[in-house]
Formats: structure tokens, sequence, C-alpha cells
């Protein structure tokens, strides 16, 4: 089998390199637009990328030769999966690469929220010392509720372990996961006694707006929430009127619905932010961050090497 690659996005250069040594050519096409990209596409056996274009039906129909599309990160909702699967066009993600970092700045999320650190430093930042408007939540004694226990939400529920917390996780794809880290619970107990719910769900026509008023409303104490996992999985016009009815009491949000397959310049339009979005913007009860959860310089190199890996086993499985 041929072994030429179309580097869509920019990725670590270890991902070159490694295939480059594997006797692969690597063209960068990380310049290219969508149109010079479906130009081009059938003169390659693998295309590589993050969620810069959206590789739908039409660059599937127009990479006659493609064998395997790679994806850098776990989310896979840049690419037509069933179309590609039809075209036997293998699928590959790396969410082995950035769970680990993923998992971290969601406990940083909401260590960070529980304490009001992002408060309480802009406050000493503007000379203001404010001791008991700050006291915080200890983390210890609540219950976490995950959604979605895949490599995303083990590592987070990894994380949690020495926090002296009770884990609950519910996946609905997957039975008998009870671990050191967390128990297997029904959607029932996870509404009964969730403090504070950690998503890590793929989008999917079955998750989008999956977290709605009616979701919100099924729990039975007040919640912290924390989504870094996709931004449409949560409707934010139902987490602002939760934030204002004291339902949720707070969120930690890495990711937007509003956010575009590139995930960028989200705020370029200051006069088209959406109403629930300038509320969010302003909230105390509320952090922020860029959909830069698993965005680190290990993370980077680690997704490389599962990538590499990937390849290189789906290659080994052809020739065997």
């Amino acid at each position: 089998m041929d072994k030429k690659v179309l580097l869509i996005d920019t990725m670590h250069p270890l991902f070159s390199e490694l295939l480059i040594k594997e006797g692969f050519l690597i063209v960068d096409g990380t310049q290219f637009s969508k149109e010079e990209v479906l130009s081009v596409l059938d003169q390659f056996q693998g295309v590589a990328l993050r969620s810069r274009i959206l590789f739908d039906q039409a660059c599937i129909n127009a990479a006659k030769n493609l064998k395997f599309i790679a994806r850098a990160g776990a989310g896979m909702e840049s690419i037509d999966v069933d179309c590609a699967e039809k075209n036997n066009v293998c699928c590959i993600n790396s969410p082995e690469g950035n769970r680990d970092a993923l998992a971290e700045h969601a406990m940083g999320m909401i260590l960070s929220l529980l304490n009001r650190l992002h408060i309480a430093d802009k406050q000493v930042r503007n000379g203001n010392w404010i001791r008991e408007g700050n006291r915080g939540y200890e983390l210890g004694g609540k219950t976490i509720g995950i959604l979605g226990y895949g490599n995303m939400g083990q590592a987070f529920a990894k994380r949690l372990k020495g926090f002296d917390v009770q884990v609950l996780a519910y996946d609905k794809y997957k039975t008998n996961y009870t671990d050191e880290f967390a128990v297997e619970a029904s959607m029932e107990r996870v509404f009964s006694e969730t403090d504070i719910l950690s998503l890590h769900l793929p989008l999917s026509d079955e998750t989008n707006y999956l977290i709605d008023n009616e979701f919100f409303n099924a729990f039975h104490k007040p919640i912290y929430l924390i989504n870094t996992a996709r931004g449409k999985i949560v409707d934010t016009s139902a987490v602002v009127q939760n934030l204002k009815s004291g339902k949720v009491l707070g969120a930690a949000l890495d990711v937007l619905e509003f956010e575009k397959y590139s995930f960028e310049n989200l705020l370029s339009n200051q006069e088209k932010i959406p109403i629930s979005l300038s509320y969010l913007l302003k909230s105390e009860q509320v952090i922020l961050s860029p959909h830069i959860a698993g965005w680190t310089h290990e993370s980077n190199e680690k997704i490389a090497r599962v990538l590499v890996d990937k390849i290189l086993k789906f290659y080994q499985s052809v020739k065997n």
C-alpha cells in the first residue's frame, strides 16, 4: 500500500518525523483551502487533520484512494465517519494523547470555581483585599457525577482520588466498569446524589443539547457544571436560566455551543455575541476557557505519537 499523507492541520513536528522514518511521504496542506484540498485528495492514501476543514462526504468521495483519516484529538464530529466507513476508510483518533491534560484542566477549573480564585485574583490586582467575601467550598465530601466513562471520564475520575469525594459514573454504552476511581451508576442515581457534574461525552445526534432545562430539573440538588467535552452538548440559555434560579451554582466551561468546527475566533464580532453568552462573560459564577482543555505542550506530542502508532498498526493489519 502506498504511503502518501496529506497534512491538513498543523501538528507536532514529531508526527511527520516519525512517519517519514517509516517510509511515508507527508505533504503540507495546512494552508490549502477546502477547494484546494478537494482538488488533490485523490492523490493520497491518508489524511491527518484537526478541525480546520469539515471532512464531509464531498471530501471522502473525492479521495478515491483514501485508506485512513487520522484526527489529532478525541472528537470526530469534523469527519463524516459513517460515510468514511461505508467507503472502507479507517477513522483514527487519539483521545489517549490528551486525556491527562483535559483531566487536569477540569480539576483546575472546578477548584478555582469552588475557591473563587478567578474572582479573588482580579480583586487583589485591583487593590481589594477581601477575605470573608471569598470564603470558598471544599471539594471533599461532595459527590461528582461523570457522564461518559471513556478515556476522558476515566482520567478525570483518577485525578479525583485523594480528594475524599464519591465519584459516580454513567455511560450508556458500557457495563461493569466500576473501578478504583468511580462507581458505575444509573442516571437516576446521578440525578439524586450529584453535587458536581462533569461532561465527557462525544457530540452526536443523541447528545446534541442533551443538557437542557428538563435535564437540570431532574437533579435533586443544586449542582456545579463542568464541560470540557463539546459545546453543543449544553444549551447555554438553559445554563443561564438555571444560574439565575440557583439550580446551577456555578459553571466551568471550556467549550461553548457557539463554536464552529475550527473552534476559533468565537469573540471576534462583539456585536453578534448571543445574549446568553454575554451573561456568561459577565457572571462571577462562571469560569471560561477557550477550548484548551487537553491543549498542553505535552499532549501535543503525545497525540502525535498516538496517531503514528495507530497508523502503523493499521498498515500492519492490512498487510496481515
